[in-house]
């Protein structure tokens, strides 16, 4: 049986690029669910599975964050993960889409949920953002005065990218030449997106960036992620994340990485943290966080490495 995967909300459950995978479960929000009816729900879910891994955005509402550290208490359980991330919405969807796919191999619990820290380093996300008025509450990125002033012309759109490398790109307007795409992964991925409106003439998130990226598939969906509006102060985007989609190449940069065992919770990890009890690894001190060197985060090792992003 997979280890169970959820999210908040529903539109961060994503169909799987290639095949079906196992189902997420969504822990909805106190407005949404009685504590009751929740506790009883994830209660269900762990004498199913075993185990439960939640994902949801770091700028989640603090009463749902709430709400899972309560569902989490009250059930007395060990065996609840609770994982913040610090992407945007659509990323995170992506992100547990992934975990969706290894969920049914044979990684322990305690290595699926220390996977996302390692994981989260090969997405590349962001978002175009159309002015005026695009980029007036987006504090995420350092926009700098000038990109403020450019973005209150009429019909100037940027894109602003999140990760790997912080950027703020023009991608269209009047106010001169569109900037070049940014550099994309050093390693195969597929492009998933959502948009608030449809697909215009000469988008640039499909149009340009798409092929800049040399990714191998294109995935719309539809719609866009509540909690986008709130990441990145507009309803005006097009969101976007490159991510590896091929489940056995996830699973052997995941199988890479050196096992430890949590001194807390003696749970199986990856990295310097334990993803269900928060328990640093004990020499976390003198061993850097998970994840590649800052200079080598956008290819994968080579023991893993997949063909060459030529697509």
């Amino acid at each position: 049986m997979p280890i169970a995967t959820a999210v908040t909300s529903s539109d961060l459950v994503l169909p799987a690029p290639d095949g079906p995978a196992p189902a997420a479960a969504v822990l909805r929000a106190p407005q949404e669910q009685q504590l009751e009816e929740a506790v009883a729900e994830a209660g269900a879910l762990l004498e199913q599975c075993g185990h439960l891994v939640v994902v949801y955005p770091d700028s989640l509402d603090g009463a749902h964050v709430q709400r899972l550290h309560a569902v989490r208490a009250l059930l007395e359980s060990d065996r609840v993960a609770l994982l913040p991330v610090a992407l945007p919405p659509l990323a995170v969807a992506v992100l547990a889409r992934q975990l969706r796919q290894l969920s049914a191999s044979d990684l322990s619990p305690g290595v699926l949920a220390s996977a996302p820290r390692l994981l989260a380093h090969y997405i590349h996300t962001g978002a175009e953002l159309a002015g005026p008025g695009g980029m007036a509450r987006l504090d995420r990125v350092d926009a700098g005065l000038g990109s403020h002033l450019a973005a209150l012309l009429p019909g100037t759109r940027f894109c602003a990218l999140v990760h790997p490398v912080p950027a703020l790109l023009r991608t269209g307007g009047p106010a001169g030449r569109a900037a070049a795409a940014p550099e994309g992964p050093g390693f195969v991925t597929s492009l998933t997106v959502a948009r608030s409106r449809p697909c215009r003439e000469g988008d640039w998130v499909t149009g340009t960036l798409a092929p800049a990226w040399r990714v191998r598939g294109v995935q719309e969906v539809r719609p866009l992620p509540a909690e986008s509006r709130r990441w990145w102060g507009t309803q005006r985007a097009v969101e976007f994340a490159a991510a590896i989609p091929d489940p056995s190449v996830l699973y052997q940069l995941v199988s890479s990485v050196r096992r430890e065992e949590c001194h807390w919770c003696g749970r199986e990890l990856i990295g310097d943290r334990c993803g269900f009890c928060n328990a640093p690894l004990a020499r976390a001190a003198s061993t850097p966080a998970l994840g590649p060197p800052a200079r080598a985060r956008t290819a994968l090792p080579a023991a893993v490495a997949a063909a060459p992003n030529s697509c």
